[in-house]
């Protein structure tokens, strides 16, 4: 299919609903990812205390599970996000795979036979400490990913504009907080969570998408204008 052909049909298609399935996937990313990363993650690894750490994933271990599912929802939702606001994901999918290792090392599995208790647990617990630095590279690109949506909502005239600002200074936010993690982890502890509260017009930004969608005049106008530029 010709770049003229897809042009074309994304500005005679449904920006409204569009919009509202970006938004409900939008939505889906912003429960199920803090819903793995706080408040099971944040609450049954212990850094620092390998044998604290096996325990509590052992003892909650369908939890744990759950916690690795929403992960994947989260990145299938954001995948989606992506490919309808024209954004690309991949190294937080990847990631998960250090979310679900501890699982293998600690459940037995016959090729850590050779390992003893506690030589299982540093692995368990290395396991999620590579998980915690990718999440952070993740977020990385996720903060890039937010001022290009951010400049890209600036310009546009179907969305209200003071949404390029707020996700603009989320962006960044992301960015502080990420880099704050590589440099100065103890600073960043000082940072955490607070930095990440701009993060909140994500959600406004999804449910404005779901409720009332875009200026549908407006995204046929510039739709419109695009194709005779071409």
């Amino acid at each position: 299919m010709s770049t003229d052909v897809m042009k074309e049909r994304i500005a005679k298609g449904s920006p409204r609903l569009s919009a509202r399935i970006a938004g409900i996937f939008y939505l889906i990313v912003i429960v199920a990812a803090p819903i793995a990363q706080v408040f099971v993650r944040g609450r049954l690894v212990v850094y620092g205390d390998a044998a604290a750490t096996a325990t509590n994933i052992l003892a909650h271990e369908l939890l744990y599970r759950l916690a690795g599912a929403a992960d994947l929802l989260a990145f299938t939702c954001d995948a989606a996000v992506a490919l309808i606001l024209y954004q690309h994901v991949a190294v937080a999918a990847v990631n998960t795979l250090n979310h679900f290792a501890p699982l293998a090392i600690l459940g037995g599995a016959h090729s850590f036979a050779a390992f003893k208790p506690d030589q299982l647990q540093a692995l368990a617990l290395m396991s999620l400490g590579l998980h915690g630095t990718l999440y952070n590279i993740a977020l990385v690109f996720f903060g890039f990913h937010c001022l290009f949506i951010g400049y890209l909502i600036a310009r546009s005239d179907f969305l209200p504009r003071f949404f390029g600002p707020l996700l603009a200074i989320a962006g960044l936010c992301y960015l502080i907080n990420s880099f704050a993690n590589f440099l100065s982890p103890s600073f960043a502890a000082h940072l955490y969570p607070y930095i990440l509260l701009p993060g909140l017009s994500e959600v406004l930004l999804a449910l404005w998408l779901v409720v009332i969608g875009v200026n549908v005049k407006r995204w046929h106008e510039q739709a419109s204008a695009a194709l005779g530029r071409q």
